[in-house]
């Protein structure tokens, strides 16, 4: 769901990445290339059972909504927000929810063929 704060660990952690305290360790901060993800507001408009109102907001189209929802659990742990986090992840996870990935610098290098 948007909130899945275990699903972007568990990515660090099969990039490779350090956690410290459930944040991305000091030392593997700067392996962090970006951290992708795909976001929509659950059309049954429940977050953990729980009511949102993305699907009714007359400001603001729900995928924004979703879409910086998703930034900030991403950003909350690796430090940064520049992530990338897109809409429509329509039939491409379970219902407000989606996929997530981390591209990282292996460790010890520094250059871009060091990436994954």
């Amino acid at each position: 769901d948007a909130i899945d704060a275990a699903a972007v660990r568990e990515a660090l952690r099969r990039a490779g990445i350090a956690l410290d305290e459930g944040d991305v360790a000091a030392r593997d901060v700067a392996r962090i290339v970006n951290v992708l993800a795909k976001a929509e507001a659950d059309p049954a408009g429940r977050v953990r059972a729980r009511r949102h109102t993305m699907l009714d907001d007359s400001d603001i189209n729900s995928t924004r909504h979703a879409r910086a929802v998703v930034n900030a659990v991403i950003a909350s742990i690796v430090g940064d927000p520049m992530v990338y986090v897109s809409g429509g992840a329509e039939h491409q996870g379970p219902a407000g929810g989606g996929p997530v990935a981390v591209i990282a610098r292996i460790a010890g290098t520094d250059d871009i063929e060091g990436s994954v």
